[in-house]
């Protein structure tokens, strides 16, 4: 184990003012690299519990207006077998479902009649059991905050 001194100094109306001074332990022990190792594995990705895409199939209810998102099948590729409501159907042109580390994020767009490219990106959350995310009128051109929750059936 060693020790530095190091200071920094920085000028002010032509007086040289010391600003700073900082002891530095130096740690040069291979112990110290090890649990320093040790805590940035057990904080990694890889540790964390998987979470199962099946959880999201079934009927997403979107509370502030009775809209119904349903998630009816997830192929290999993340394309999804989706249908909309409001309260009748609205046409799903695409639907997506991507992983990443640990999250799962689905985009949905929407093609109808007044619904010309209306796009949901939502991102599910274990913690709570729901889609939270943002959802672009397309007619309107503005974004709103939204959420689902799992429809009890």
């Amino acid at each position: 184990m060693g020790t530095a001194l190091i200071t920094f100094s920085s000028t002010y109306s032509g007086k040289r003012l010391v600003s700073l001074a900082v002891l530095l332990l130096l740690f040069a022990g291979s112990s110290a690299f090890q649990a320093l190792s040790m805590a940035a594995a057990a904080d990694t990705p890889q540790s964390a519990e998987k979470i199962d895409d099946q959880r999201l199939l079934g009927h997403w209810l979107r509370p502030d207006g009775g809209y119904v998102l349903e998630l009816k099948e997830i192929g290999k590729d993340g394309t999804l077998k989706a249908a909309y409501f409001n309260p009748r159907p609205i046409n799903v042109a695409k639907a997506v479902l991507s992983r990443k580390d640990r999250s799962l994020t689905i985009f949905i767009e929407l093609r109808d009649i007044n619904y010309p490219g209306s796009k949901y990106n939502l991102q599910y959350d274990p913690k709570t059991d729901r889609l939270v995310g943002t959802y672009f009128q397309a007619i309107q051109g503005a974004t709103y905050d939204v959420e689902f929750m799992k429809a009890k059936r």
